[in-house]
């Protein structure tokens, strides 16, 4: 019997466009944008536009300003500091719990993403850096079956992603320094407290850069 897979509606698509377009800097936190220039860029209709927008800024990811406009909001040291405190509980977390679950063509998975990790860092490629790395993390965190926290650290990635393009557009990648090794070597060894500490590393080190330009 021939399988029927199914299409996903246009609005979740959407959806899925503009917040990739979030996560991985396309948009810079404070520019102003508007559901037309959003339509015209992902050439689409205005509704499944305005329907991501408004599950977006439910999500946190996006504000509205003056005149329709929207924007992402720009990170202030208050902001990063509450961020950085649910960060530091709930992924560490995920990271622990997915050890259980964790099997050997998860690991090929996960070290496959590091790879392209590690080579978008020696190129300079900051976009393919910013999608590896959410990559890398969100399938280690699916392995947790943790619905509510996943859900959770999804919307801090939203909330935090467009500083780290900002970060990485001023300083460049050659002082990223990623824990993904140690995090799947722990997960070889099966080790949950290693893994929740490579983790807590990563997450910490990438508070500090986004906190640089947020001083300054």
């Amino acid at each position: 019997m021939n399988r029927i897979v199914a299409k996903k509606p246009e609005h979740e698509t959407i959806y899925l466009r503009v917040k990739e377009m979030i996560l991985f800097g396309e948009v810079v936190p404070g520019q102003p944008v508007t559901i037309h220039g959003l339509s015209e860029t992902i050439g689409t209709g205005i509704t499944p536009v305005r329907e991501a927008i408004r599950r977006l800024s439910a999500e946190g990811a996006l504000v509205t300003l003056e005149n329709r406009r929207i924007a992402v909001p720009e990170m202030t040291a208050d902001r990063l500091d509450q961020i950085a405190l649910v960060r530091s509980t709930v992924e560490p977390e995920l990271a622990m719990l997915a050890v259980k679950y964790c099997k050997n063509s998860d690991l090929d998975m996960l070290e496959q993403f590091d790879g392209q990790v590690d080579a978008a860092i020696q190129n300079g490629d900051i976009r393919s850096y910013l999608e590896a790395n959410y990559k890398f993390h969100f399938a280690l965190y699916d392995l947790a079956d943790a619905g509510i926290l996943r859900q959770i650290a999804e919307t801090l990635w939203l909330r935090v992603g467009p500083s780290l393009r900002v970060v990485c557009g001023r300083f460049g990648t050659t002082n990223l320094v990623d824990h993904h090794r140690a995090a799947t070597t722990a997960l070889r060894a099966g080790d949950p407290a290693g893994v929740r500490r490579a983790i807590e590393q990563d997450i910490r080190q990438g508070n500090e850069f986004v906190r640089q330009t947020v001083a300054s």
